[in-house]
């Protein structure tokens, strides 16, 4: 038996890649984004910075950023209990790794953190679901906890409104990939979270999260210009994307 199933039977780390899994369904290009976003955290940070994984869910950046800077310090922060009692059991006993509860709504959720200073804080497919003004101010708290010299990122759905034809074409062109996936057997979103709540050690963290998001969490899916523009209000001296696709966009604020 691995470290991971010891104390409770349940296969953390195949649930860890089970949503790596679900979440490539909907971003083939996922792992390209984290590794362009960890090439930036070692070029401003060097090889052992301390990170805030922002809306960490399961801790897939905290996981490829350790595999890549074994001495890195990662402090992961979400409300979702489900995806944190994913990430509390995989990374069980990697005294590397703090994991944190708080709602990045509340405005003290700073509080809960062990540190008030951070190398880098980085989160990928996870503001969206922010509206566009409590995002903004979120990036005024996030600038406030990225040190001097410190970089962040997010990764995520930026949609561009003025391209209409392109983003229809687009968007065709990836339900189609989707669906031949699904036909394949792949899970999607529904699917992985059925799986989840029938687990007898998931079934209560997932009936808990679904109360506190309901379905999925509708917020909005602003252009990257706008990312940029909140950023540097917010007190980022350079902002611009160093990675996008089609669909998304990773972009860097340094402080």
């Amino acid at each position: 038996m691995t470290e991971s199933t010891a104390a409770t039977g349940t296969d953390w780390r195949a649930w860890q890649e089970s949503w790596d899994r679900q979440q490539e369904w909907y971003m083939p290009d996922r792992e390209e984004r984290f590794r362009v976003m960890l090439d930036m955290v070692e070029a401003f940070a060097g090889p052992a910075p301390r990170v805030l994984d922002l809306a960490c869910g399961t801790g897939s950046i905290t996981d490829r950023l350790l595999k890549r800077c074994p001495e890195a310090e990662s402090v992961g922060v979400d409300l979702d209990p489900a995806l944190l009692a994913i990430a509390e059991g995989y990374f069980a006993g990697d005294r590397r790794v703090t994991l944190v509860t708080a709602d990045l709504t509340d405005p003290d959720w700073t509080a809960a953190l062990p540190h008030t200073s951070y190398d880098a804080v980085l989160t990928a497919t996870a503001l969206h679901w922010l509206r566009a003004e409590p995002l903004a101010a979120l990036y005024g708290q996030l600038a406030d906890l990225v040190a001097d010299g410190g970089v962040f990122m997010n990764a995520d759905h930026m949609r561009d409104d003025t391209t209409p034809r392109i983003n229809a074409a687009e968007r065709a062109h990836r339900q189609a990939a989707r669906d031949r996936s699904k036909a394949a057997g792949a899970l999607d979103w529904t699917d992985w979270w059925a799986l989840a709540a029938e687990d007898p050690v998931l079934a209560a963290p997932t009936a808990r999260r679904f109360e506190i998001y309901g379905e999925h969490a509708e917020g909005d899916t602003p252009s990257v210009r706008w990312h940029a523009d909140a950023l540097r209000d917010a007190g980022f001296a350079e902002v611009r994307p160093v990675w996008a696709s089609p669909s998304d966009a990773l972009v860097l604020a340094l402080k």
